[in-house]
């Protein structure tokens, strides 16, 4: 076990160095080599935690409640987030879209500028009056997926630590 305790230190310096922007030359393919092995490593315990009929994920996904403005059909909802990967979120709403459906999103990260981007619609399970809406991103610009990635990795570090 101390040989993944030291790699997870490892890990958060050279993740919070990449978030300041003081990676070293070379540095970078270390770093994203590393928060993909994490990644993977997530994703593989989240398998095992699949209940019966449930799908895999392919991507690390965080339980995060994070403001989020749709536009769809030009109405507009505020909801937030139940869950969030670099692909995609869900949500609950009182009025959901069509499975397939496009719409506008712009979802407020913690201490940085709001995500905006398109997302298609690619899972409705209703509730009681409502239902939980997943939807994937479909135009979310590298910069802004380069700080989504960012954040879900340190979601994953602050779960870790504690």
């Amino acid at each position: 076990m101390s040989d993944f305790s030291d790699w997870l230190r490892g890990f958060r310096d050279l993740h919070e160095r990449a978030r300041r922007g003081g990676l070293k030359e070379g540095e970078e393919s270390t770093y994203l080599a590393a928060r993909d092995e994490l990644a993977r490593a997530m994703v593989a315990a989240q398998r095992l935690s699949l209940k019966p009929g449930e799908k895999a994920r392919h991507k690390l996904r965080v339980a995060r409640a994070l403001q989020l403005d749709l536009e769809i059909a030009g109405k507009y909802q505020r909801t937030v987030t139940l869950d969030l990967s670099a692909g995609g979120f869900s949500t609950v709403m009182a009025m959901p879209p069509g499975l397939g459906e496009s719409m506008g999103v712009t979802l407020r990260l913690p201490a940085a500028e709001s995500l905006a981007c398109r997302a298609r619609v690619t899972d409705v399970k209703p509730q009681d009056g409502s239902a939980r809406v997943a939807a994937a991103f479909i135009s979310l610009p590298p910069a802004d997926l380069e700080r989504l990635e960012r954040f879900i990795i340190d979601a994953v570090l602050a779960m870790l630590a504690g």
